[in-house]
């Protein structure tokens, strides 16, 4: 893991872009999918995530965002799915250990924005509790956490409603 050595060349801001989808399959016993969980808050819908652990994709872009500014291994190479550990798994766990790897290498989240694209359920109710849970997982204020819900309207997987998909960008400053 690699950490800050204050030396001259030493970059002072990193920025990194993290993305995932989940295909969305009706809940059991219809279909496989899980709850739909994003952001850490779960959402009343009749799909759900296919997915290892509990499929919440907010919380696995965010993951690789972080990840990516440092040049870690991506959430798959730590917690792959192959490894039964991970199934079922709370995704507050992955991002607990890339926000701790962003401490660990002297850097600080200046600021996420993240956008959800999904065609339902709509995001805008959720949109301030989402904010919230993912500022208290990372242990910094709301201001600092920014979440946009889209649709594709109506067009490919994630317009018919068949999967989810977020793209997020981070900026981290050294401390």
């Amino acid at each position: 893991m690699a950490t800050i050595d204050h030396h001259p060349n030493t970059p002072r801001m990193r920025i990194g872009h993290g993305y995932d989808l989940h295909r969305l399959e009706p809940l059991p016993p219809h279909g496989n999918g899980r709850p739909l969980v994003l952001g850490g808050v779960r959402l009343e819908h009749d799909r759900g995530p296919v997915a290892h652990s509990d499929g919440d994709a907010v919380l696995h872009a965010i993951t690789d965002a972080l990840l990516g500014a440092l040049s870690e291994p991506d959430i798959g190479q730590l917690f792959p799915d192959t490894d039964p550990r991970h199934e079922s798994q709370d995704s507050s766990i992955f991002l607990a250990e890339a926000a701790s790897r962003v401490r660990k290498a002297g850097y600080l989240l200046a600021n996420l924005d993240a956008t959800v694209i999904l065609e339902r359920p709509k995001l805008a109710p959720h949109k301030d509790e989402m904010r919230r849970t993912i500022a208290r997982l990372l242990g910094v204020g709301i201001d600092r956490v920014n979440l946009k819900g889209k649709t594709h309207e109506r067009v490919d997987a994630v317009g018919e409603g068949r999967a989810v998909e977020v793209h997020c960008v981070c900026l981290l400053v050294a401390q």
